[in-house]
């Protein structure tokens, strides 16, 4: 949210994972904790738990990714706002709401996020009812 998004920073750790180039996040997170003690910061500044979560996320999620940095060895992308909002809705959080709000107005194709939460209610996906809902409040809360 805060590199591809610009929002303001609500947490000290950043959710990753690896979405293409066949790293492993158990070897990332080792990485990542190498450079936390390389420049004095909490070791668990890469939270890769967050990976777990992916699940939701619609198959052509890759089309959407924006490139937020691209090194000579790295490329960091963010997912677009569309499947962030699926994974905020997921989460269900009123921490999120803020983070939700902005994602609703910046999303490109709603219809999107609403396909989708859709489609994993049709399917009877855990927790996709309570996405659904979330999504509906947020909508109604933002008059869309």
């Amino acid at each position: 949210m805060v590199l591809a998004y610009d929002h303001p920073l609500a947490t000290q750790d950043v959710d990753a994972f690896a979405a293409q180039g066949g790293l492993r996040m158990a070897d990332l997170d080792q990485m990542a904790k190498v450079v936390a003690a390389e420049i004095d910061i909490e070791p668990d500044w890469l939270n890769s738990h967050f990976e777990t979560f992916t699940g939701v996320l619609p198959d052509d999620y890759s089309s959407r990714l924006r490139t937020v940095y691209e090194g000579g060895h790295l490329q960091v992308d963010a997912l677009g706002p569309e499947d962030l909002l699926i994974m905020k809705c997921f989460a269900g959080r009123d921490k999120d709401r803020p983070h939700a709000r902005r994602l609703i107005h910046i999303a490109d194709d709603l219809d999107i996020v609403d396909r989708h939460l859709s489609a994993l209610v049709e399917r009877r996906y855990a927790k996709a009812e309570q996405a659904a809902d979330y999504f509906d409040d947020l909508r109604d809360d933002e008059g869309l």
